[in-house]
């Protein structure tokens, strides 16, 4: 039954002190907000300034306000560097950069966005912009050379259909006859009937 424990084989009464409740299950109790138990009793927590009450089942039964953080039994403010802001937290500490801004020794460093780049994420970081490459701390041109084209990220080339990738060129392929080019377009296999042999399709002889 609800308000009472089972000890030694008997149901005794759950003894709830004054500002304490039964818990769900009703075999225990806890104490309300603003009170933590102390010997059998629910005793009144000293919140400090610019702290809040809270449950003290899950906590030491106060926590500071937005823009404080704990320091022992006291709530003191919190410094934000330049170009940072709170973060919306349940313990109301901590900081993050602006979009633009990385963290480094406790403070906000401006990102260096070289040409031709973009900030990416939650901007704490770059990538270059289509056509371009990264090398170093820039992003310089992709050289795509005849008969190529810019890959759907745009970050390398590849070479056209019946054509392979030699150096920093495309080569045209030499396909023989009774051959064609394969799925991929930069190879080419022999039609049915043929097999390869030395850059030519021969007849496969019959068995």
């Amino acid at each position: 039954m609800r308000g009472y424990r089972e000890t030694e084989e008997r149901c005794v009464a759950v003894v709830v002190p004054t500002n304490g409740y039964l818990d769900v299950r009703g075999t225990s109790w806890r104490c309300n907000r603003g009170f933590r138990s102390e010997g059998g009793q629910c005793t009144a927590v000293q919140v400090p300034a610019n702290g809040y009450a809270v449950d003290s089942s899950y906590d030491q039964g106060w926590r500071c306000n937005r823009g404080y953080r704990s320091n022992g039994t006291s709530c003191v403010k919190f410094e934000l560097p330049a170009h940072a802001y709170l973060l919306d937290s349940v313990h109301s500490f901590g900081w993050q950069c602006e979009r633009g801004f990385r963290q480094a020794e406790g403070r906000c460093i401006a990102i260096e966005v070289p040409a031709n780049a973009y900030l990416v994420g939650a901007g704490d970081g770059w990538k270059c912009e289509r056509g371009f490459q990264r090398i170093d701390n820039q992003c310089l041109p992709i050289v795509v050379p005849v008969n190529a084209y810019l890959d759907d990220r745009g970050a390398e080339w590849r070479c056209e259909r019946g054509f392979r990738k030699e150096g920093a060129s495309c080569v045209a392929m030499r396909v023989p006859a009774n051959g064609y080019i394969g799925y991929a377009g930069d190879e080419w296999s022999c039609e049915s009937g043929f097999r390869k042999q030395q850059g030519a399709c021969v007849v496969v002889p019959e068995s």
